[in-house]
């Protein structure tokens, strides 16, 4: 169940013309993680039109194998299967009740198209 790869993706940071730090996803700036022994799911699918367009939001739910914590928070993005996702919210991290490590972590990931 736990045999696909996902790659981790984070910003590095600049700062813009107001002095502010701001993300940086320049592909020199970011740095990668790869996070082995997932199962990735698909989760949901909406779908919207307007005049101006229509847009497809598709997700999925990663779940790691037991033992498995890796570094991932909602301002990263996963890059799966030939596309860069989004995380959604924060990650779920489970707790080992005997000793208080991290059991397995959780958390949603979408890609908006349209």
């Amino acid at each position: 169940m736990f045999q696909q790869t996902i790659v981790r993706v984070r910003a590095g940071s600049r700062t813009d013309r107001g002095g502010n730090t701001v993300p940086d996803w320049a592909p020199d700036k970011v740095s990668r993680i790869t996070v082995a022994r997932v199962s990735v799911q698909p989760a949901t699918q909406t779908e919207s039109n307007d005049v101006a367009r229509s847009q497809i939001v598709t997700g999925w739910q990663v779940i790691s194998a037991p033992g498995v914590d890796a570094d991932i928070r909602a301002a990263d993005r996963i890059e799966w299967d030939g596309m860069t996702l989004e995380v959604v919210g924060e990650v779920g991290r489970y707790l080992e009740f005997t000793n208080g490590s991290t059991h397995h972590i959780e958390f949603v990931m979408h890609r908006a198209t349209g």
